[in-house]
């Protein structure tokens, strides 16, 4: 199997987390796409989240209808921050002989050389980059990686920010239907996550 790997803080999850994955799952030809909501980012060391566990919730409410896309707790803990480098160990020894490709954001790609253990990762894993609004994908590190490991997905970047949804939702607007599944709304209205 092809499988995706894409983590994040998804705090909370919209479409922009989404839409493009489904587009980079049927360019690549991926079987399947794990989302994996981390617990405590390491890039984001000062930044209060709301719960890991409320976040995962929020992802698997997303993704519930969506045969494709998974979520998994492996990232879950808050007490030390998950590496990219661990998580892509751990599936290539669940998963030995499944295909591994690692979505990114194009401003995170920018910044894969900072990443803990970058160099393992680069083996570990292709690496697919997703459009992000205003962001262009740096080609720099195109250099070090051979061809086929890396691939700039051609994916309708949406313009909505988890930074605007959770401003909304403190002030308890709704966003907009076309930023944020209903559930995931619902959910973060119900347990008071961004009040």
């Amino acid at each position: 199997m092809r499988i995706g790997l894409f983590g994040g803080s998804f705090d909370p999850i919209h479409w922009g987390h989404v839409q493009p994955v489904l587009e980079a799952a049927s360019q690549l030809g991926l079987d399947r796409v794990i989302y994996l909501p981390t617990g405590r980012p390491p890039h984001k060391p000062n930044r209060a989240l709301a719960p890991a566990l409320a976040r995962y919730a929020m992802a698997e409410l997303a993704l519930l209808d969506l045969g494709q896309l998974w979520v998994s707790a492996l990232e879950l803990s808050e007490s030390a921050p998950s590496y990219t480098i661990d998580t892509l160990l751990h599936f290539r020894r669940e998963r030995p002989g499944d295909e591994l490709c690692l979505l990114v954001g194009a401003d995170s790609y920018a910044e894969l050389r900072s990443w803990h253990r970058c160099g393992e990762i680069l083996a570990a894993a292709t690496i697919a980059v997703l459009a992000r609004p205003g962001i262009a994908a740096p080609t720099s590190l195109q250099a070090v990686l051979p061809p086929a490991r890396v691939a700039f997905v051609a994916n309708r970047p949406l313009a909505v920010s988890s930074t605007e949804v959770r401003r909304l939702l403190a002030r308890g607007e709704r966003p907009p239907a076309d930023w944020v599944p209903k559930p995931v709304v619902d959910f973060a209205f119900k347990y008071q996550l961004y009040r």
